[in-house]
């Protein structure tokens, strides 16, 4: 089964202001779970019996998946993610030496284009994830020689082409949640709840599908936050937690109409100018206000697809005066013209 997610910027704005009515100053992360382009969620439940392996190559993109009309109409990157209900198995991700042993009630999120494998033992020879999809609009697929049974809650987030940069900031290459952290909770839940309506589809039952998978991608960067690991540590959360330059991207992702300037967000950072400038680039690998600019340009992403505003009130309200030096930034960015990305986006 596949879902069209139209309904995805309104349901993800609710979700995380409770992650910020919780207390959690996430606001440059809720910031992205927002404007970020979910386009369809696809899912499916492996009955898998030893031996067996599945593995999705990078390259494969949109075919590694069951087939969906959403995903073949565009350019999408996939995330995967699963969970392990019943039996073991072995999760080797492209980039992470050593196979990692999976049992019951562990979960993991692998961000868009990885290459992973899924299998009984790590010896075992792997085959295209897309010669094991669901045959006849099933969402089950069965796999394997018979053997001992492992079953995994698995699917697959497709995201537009322009939400690649802000997730890559945002997810490690695997996110994985033991099934004994506390904090799995209602993330077991959830993919729970999941399972259950895959199992047995009633009337609601893509709706229901449509707000878990939501949920879901989340609860499993909000896990993943709270376990601080290394990941947690590097990059761009790294900044997000850093007590000086956070609460410089906590104001411009808050007013990003702001005039902003270098000066001004030192000033919000409680920094000189010239040592904001530095520690910014050394945690986020740009300039101040080349994050500026090019957050500001996904931003007016999301409002060409989704709005029909006009222009220049696009332009005014990610913080240019006029509709002319917005289209030649955006131009400089995207390599495209607002007006010609409104028109292939519709």
């Amino acid at each position: 089964m596949s879902v069209r997610l139209d309904g995805t910027y309104q349901f993800v704005q609710i979700t995380c202001l409770i992650v910020q009515n919780e207390g959690l100053k996430l606001d440059p992360i809720s910031d992205v779970f927002s404007t970020m382009h979910v386009a369809s969620v696809v899912h499916a439940r492996l009955e898998a019996t030893a031996p067996w392996g599945l593995i999705r190559e990078a390259e494969d993109g949109k075919h590694g998946v069951p087939d969906s009309s959403a995903i073949k109409k565009a350019r999408f990157q996939l995330a995967h993610f699963g969970m392990v209900s019943r039996g073991n198995c072995w999760l080797s991700v492209e980039g992470i030496p050593d196979p990692i042993p999976l049992t019951g009630g562990d979960c993991f999120l692998l961000a868009p284009a990885s290459t992973y494998a899924l299998r009984d033992n790590p010896r075992t020879p792997t085959r295209s994830f897309c010669e094991a999809a669901p045959k006849e609009r099933s969402n089950v697929i069965h796999y394997g020689g018979g053997g001992v049974p492992t079953t995994i809650i698995s699917g697959w987030f497709s995201f537009g082409e322009m939400s690649v940069k802000p997730l890559k900031r945002l997810l490690p290459e695997l996110i994985l949640v033991k099934a004994d952290q506390a904090q799995t909770l209602a993330l077991h839940a959830t993919l729970q709840l999941l399972a259950s309506e895959m199992a047995e589809p009633a009337p609601g039952s893509e709706v229901m599908v449509n707000r878990l998978a939501d949920i879901l991608f989340i609860q499993c960067v909000r896990a993943h936050i709270a376990s601080s690991s290394e990941t947690c540590k590097s990059g761009w959360l790294r900044a997000i937690f850093d007590g000086k330059i956070g609460a410089a991207l906590k104001a411009m992702h808050e007013k990003i109409e702001n005039p902003w300037t270098v000066e001004t967000l030192a000033a919000a950072a409680g920094m000189s100018r010239s040592a904001f400038a530095l520690r910014f680039k050394e945690l986020l690998g740009e300039t101040p206000l080349e994050y500026l600019t090019n957050w500001r340009m996904y931003k007016a992403t999301g409002l060409l697809r989704e709005d029909d505003r006009k222009l220049f009130e696009v332009a005014r309200s990610i913080g240019y005066d006029s509709d002319a030096a917005f289209s030649k930034a955006f131009k400089r960015v995207l390599g495209v013209a607002p007006k010609e990305y409104r028109r292939s986006a519709t």
